[in-house]
């Protein structure tokens, strides 16, 4: 059982695993700490995410438009075109922790974890759907099975029935035979 055969196996194994070990420390020097690595089955997801972030952020030269925009609505009045836009940019990046602010993209596109709970409430449904399913069949079952044994029991009575002297009482038992045959026809 442990001759030579087994240490060579154990030293293939050793050396194996110092393979890995340095194979992982290659890969971990080698990786940038500063790039995002997303699991593959995910990865879809926290793509798509990034791209709607990078759809909603706004450029300066964005904000130097609006900027503008609003100083010529305001007749030239440079404070009130800069106090408008101060109270949209506040209002755009400030949350509030009560309630949370929610857009027309967010009703349309739900999120994967609303995509998630759906999922989720579809299956605690089709669970419950299965348990009642289960549970009538078992009282269905357990009625025949009450009715079945009902019925041999009265067979039983009718079939086991002695004379005064200990013998088969033949005249019930025929006439059993022949109600039984009745019923079949």
């Amino acid at each position: 059982g442990r001759g030579f055969a087994f240490r060579r196996k154990q030293k293939i194994e050793r050396q194996y695993r110092k393979l890995l070990k340095k194979r992982r420390q290659v890969h971990s020097q080698q990786e940038d700490q500063f790039t995002d690595t997303y699991p593959e089955h995910l990865k879809h997801l926290y793509l798509a995410e990034e791209e709607k972030l990078k759809r909603r952020r706004r450029t300066p030269d964005d904000l130097m438009s609006s900027e503008e925009k609003l100083n010529k609505a305001a007749d030239g009045c440079a404070i009130y075109g800069f106090i408008c836009l101060m109270m949209i940019s506040v209002s755009r990046v400030c949350t509030f922790s009560s309630r949370s602010v929610v857009t027309q993209e967010n009703f349309k596109n739900k999120t994967s974890n609303q995509k998630a709970k759906e999922e989720y409430e579809k299956i605690k449904a089709e669970h419950a759907r299965k348990k009642e399913e289960t549970e009538k069949r078992k009282q269905q079952r357990e009625e025949a099975q009450r009715l079945y044994k009902k019925k041999k029991m009265e067979a039983y009575k009718i079939l086991s029935k002695k004379t005064k002297k200990g013998q088969p009482n033949l005249n019930l038992q025929v006439e059993f035979l022949l109600h039984k045959i009745q019923q079949n026809t």
